[in-house]
């Protein structure tokens, strides 16, 4: 029988349910990820534009990445210390592509986060480098705060990270996202856009965070089809939010999918089918983490529950 919109719904309410205290781990992750970021990225000279990447970095948001790439390491044995700028790296490029994303030769919007964007508040110039300066500074950052792990991995997670950000990562699947706008295209397009758009960075937090705390081959690759998984799914619940909440319940401009005539899952597949297929998505990333210690998986299962049935 198939799921309806109220079987998603209780299971949002219901699935956090255990002796694992999700809500209370993601505001200490987030606590530990807005002070490390707040001290990475200081307010100095010129002004404007660490204003402006400060304005975007600490505007608050749930640091599901960060919570991603600490857990990975975790799952492994490794030390969160050491996995700390890897994680505040991916905030960094995570909000360069918002701050990108939304402006107008893009999305082109005006609230983020429940606030005006960051080109409407330091304008298009400013927003444009001050998404160049966090893009740039995530690998310097990684490079040189990095400690107690070998170089031989550091560089590795640089790797790992450029792959992801760029013309194999997230750089492909806007530009496939921005060409198919207005136009029809199938599901295996759909699947590319939103696989290099969104999911590619948020495999890279998990994997990442894997390599810092000292993964195996065999444990990196269980983890990047974790996190593939979860990637994918996140962005099947955004289709499905982008026409089920309104613009407060999402921080952002709702139904903006619509506007542009993007293709969507809901679109290509109808609500209530775009809710099977990110269930499926979660449930076999999930089954990637069998074998691992159950109390240090639970912050990636629980993670990838959350992205499943999250509701903005």
């Amino acid at each position: 029988m198939a799921a309806t919109a109220s079987d998603f719904a209780r299971r949002a309410d219901s699935w956090n349910a255990g002796s694992f205290d999700f809500n209370q781990y993601m505001v200490d992750r987030a606590k530990l990820v807005n002070k490390a970021l707040d001290e990475a990225v200081p307010q100095k000279y010129p002004d404007t534009l660490y204003e402006s990447m400060r304005y975007s970095l600490l505007a608050g948001g749930k640091r599901v990445r960060p919570a991603l790439c600490l857990a990975a390491c975790e799952l492994i044995g490794g030390d969160v210390q050491a996995a700390l700028p890897a994680a505040c790296a991916m905030e960094m490029i995570h909000t360069m592509s918002l701050i990108h994303d939304d402006l107008p030769s893009m999305d082109n919007d005006d609230f983020r986060r429940g606030r005006p964007t960051n080109h409407k508040v330091y304008g298009e110039d400013i927003a444009i480098l001050s998404g160049d300066a966090l893009l740039t500074y995530a690998f310097e950052h990684i490079a040189r705060a990095t400690k107690g792990v070998s170089a031989e991995r550091v560089l590795r997670v640089i790797m790992e990270l450029g792959r992801a950000t760029g013309a194999e990562g997230l750089v492909a699947g806007q530009v496939v996202d921005i060409q198919s706008e207005d136009k029809e295209v199938g599901l295996d397009v759909l699947k590319y856009i939103h696989l290099h758009k969104t999911a590619a960075l948020l495999e890279a937090s998990v994997v990442c965070g894997a390599i810092v705390g000292g993964a195996d081959e065999a444990t990196i690759e269980k983890l990047r089809k974790y996190s593939r998984n979860i990637g994918l799914a996140f962005q099947v619940v955004d289709d499905i939010l982008d026409v089920t909440q309104t613009t407060e319940q999402l921080g952002k401009t709702a139904a903006k999918d619509l506007a542009v005539n993007k293709t969507t899952y809901p679109k290509l597949l109808g609500l209530e089918k775009s809710r099977e297929v990110a269930e499926q998505l979660i449930n076999e990333a999930i089954q990637q983490l069998d074998g691992f210690d159950k109390v240090k998986a639970a912050p990636l299962v629980a993670l990838a529950k959350y992205i499943g049935y999250r509701q903005n």
